[in-house]
């Protein structure tokens, strides 16, 4: 994808691109996460420069929270894209000064900063396993626990290395395993995802997320992440789960792993 494409963010959250290109940033942005990261940051600039209503912004505020970041992002932008030339361009202009003194602040408004007001939580989704066949069973993702008594048996863990600590409830459904986790003293900026290792030697990636620079369960951010998924693979034919991270090269290294199943 070309550099155009990552730098189209702006334009397209104002409203400013023509359909053709507008589809196509749109397709880039399904499979970017890093464009819909700062896309989220931008929608709520440009709903008030824009006068946005009461239900749209309700929408917009939803997106802090909802696992359908993406899906909901797009919806609001699309409603901003219905408001008159000038309206846009006035926007446009404003979002040139404000955007300038919120650069710093951004991300940090998005993600909770120091406050812990909003609740920062990760976005699973599915990808194509390491050495296996894609799962057939059925793949629940997005936050998952909130407090809630879980369903399964508890695992703890900490990794020696890392530090990185992690609470897992392991269910065992029809379709195969159901897993719930908490992860805390996860630094960041970072890209991670949930390895299933099975017991014939396979593995599977039932889940990936992005950590934001203040991390999770550390001193700048006290909340931890909370996320779930599910495997088709049983629970009694499950070796380990292993959160790794994932570096620009994509090479992946343990952070920690639950392995007395």
């Amino acid at each position: 994808m070309s550099r155009a494409d990552h730098m189209d963010v702006a334009a397209y959250a104002l409203g400013v691109l023509d359909p053709q290109d507008a589809e196509r940033f749109e397709e880039h942005l399904a499979t970017c996460w890093a464009c819909a990261a700062e896309l989220e940051t931008m929608v709520p600039v440009v709903g008030l420069l824009s006068g946005i209503d009461g239900e749209a912004m309700a929408a917009l505020e939803q997106t802090h929270t909802d696992p359908a970041l993406l899906d909901r992002t797009l919806m609001a932008v699309r409603r901003d894209r219905r408001r008159t030339r000038m309206r846009q361009i006035l926007a446009a202009a404003a979002a040139v000064v404000v955007f300038g003194g919120l650069s710093g602040a951004g991300i940090a408004g998005v993600f909770g900063g120091d406050d812990g007001k909003r609740i920062p939580q990760a976005e699973p989704t599915l990808t194509a396993p390491i050495t296996a066949p894609p799962s057939p069973g059925p793949t629940a993702s997005g936050p998952g626990i909130g407090g809630n008594e879980q369903e399964g048996d508890q695992h703890d863990a900490t990794d020696p290395g890392t530090g990185v600590k992690t609470t897992m409830w392991l269910a065992s459904k029809e379709y195969g395993t159901q897993i719930d986790l908490q992860l805390t003293r996860l630094p960041g900026p970072r890209t991670c995802r949930l390895v299933v290792v099975r017991k014939n030697a396979t593995s599977e990636v039932v889940s990936t997320w992005s950590v934001p620079g203040g991390g999770y369960g550390t001193n700048t951010n006290q909340l931890p992440l909370e996320l779930s998924a599910s495997t088709s693979a049983p629970l009694k034919d499950i070796e380990k789960i292993q959160v790794q991270s994932v570096d620009v090269n994509g090479v992946a290294s343990p952070l920690v792993t639950v392995a007395d199943l």
